[in-house]
C-alpha cells in the first residue's frame, strides 16, 4: 500500500515513466514546467517526433497533460505533469502476475540506474562548482534496526522533509537544481 502524499501506480503506468527518454522528459516538465514537443526535442537532442511518441505514451497513461491555454495557436500542443503526487510501488503489488513483476522489477532497477547515474553525473560536473556546493553536496548512510512499520513510518517522515523544500525552492543567485534521493532496504553487511 502507497503512504498516504503517494499515488499508488499501477503497472501499464510504470511501464510508461520508466523508459529512459520518457523518464527524461517528465524530470525536464517537473523542472521547467509545461514545453511543446519541439522544446522537449531542442533540450534532448531528439526528433520531434519521437518527443510526440513518448509524449503520447506519457499521456494515455494518465502522467501528463495537454496544456491548451498554453498554445498559440490550433496546432501548438503544450504538455504539464498532470499530477505532482509521486508514484509509489511495490513488486509485492504484482504478486501473481509474472508481467507485472517483470515489469515493477525492472523499473526498480531503471530507478536505481537513474539514481546512481546522477550522483555519477555530480562526481563528473563538481569540478565546477565552488567551494561551497561541493562541500554541501550530501551522502550518508546508516545501520537501522527495524520493523516494516517504523520503516514506513521513517519514509513518510523524509517524503514529507524532502516535499517541504520541494514546495518552498530556494531563490537567489546561488540557487541550483538538486537531485534527492534515498533508498532504505533491508541488507547484509
Amino acid at each position: 500500500m502507497a503512504p498516504a502524499n503517494r499515488r499508488s501506480a499501477d503497472v501499464s503506468v510504470i511501464a510508461a515513466i520508466h523508459h529512459p527518454l520518457r523518464r527524461r522528459l517528465l524530470d525536464l516538465l517537473h523542472i521547467d514546467g509545461p514545453a511543446t514537443a519541439s522544446r522537449l526535442a531542442a533540450a534532448t537532442g531528439e526528433l520531434v517526433g519521437n518527443m510526440s511518441h513518448h509524449l503520447k505514451v506519457l499521456a494515455s497513461a494518465g502522467v501528463i497533460e495537454e496544456a491548451p491555454e498554453l498554445a498559440r495557436n490550433r496546432r501548438e500542443r503544450w504538455w504539464r505533469v498532470a499530477d505532482r503526487s509521486d508514484y509509489s510501488w511495490s513488486i509485492a503489488d504484482a504478486k501473481g502476475d509474472p508481467a507485472g513483476e517483470l515489469v515493477t522489477a525492472s523499473a526498480e532497477d531503471a530507478n536505481l540506474s537513474h539514481h546512481v547515474g546522477k550522483v555519477r553525473q555530480w562526481f563528473d560536473m563538481r569540478y565546477r562548482y565552488d567551494e561551497p556546493w561541493v562541500r554541501a553536496a550530501y551522502a550518508t548512510e546508516r545501520w537501522l534496526t527495524l520493523t516494516p512499520e517504523r520503516l514506513d513510518e521513517l519514509s513518510e517522515r523524509i517524503e514529507n522533509v524532502v516535499r517541504e523544500y520541494a514546495e518552498n525552492p530556494s531563490v537567489g543567485d546561488d540557487a541550483d537544481r538538486v537531485f534527492f534521493f534515498a533508498h532504505a532496504v533491508p541488507a547484509e553487511p
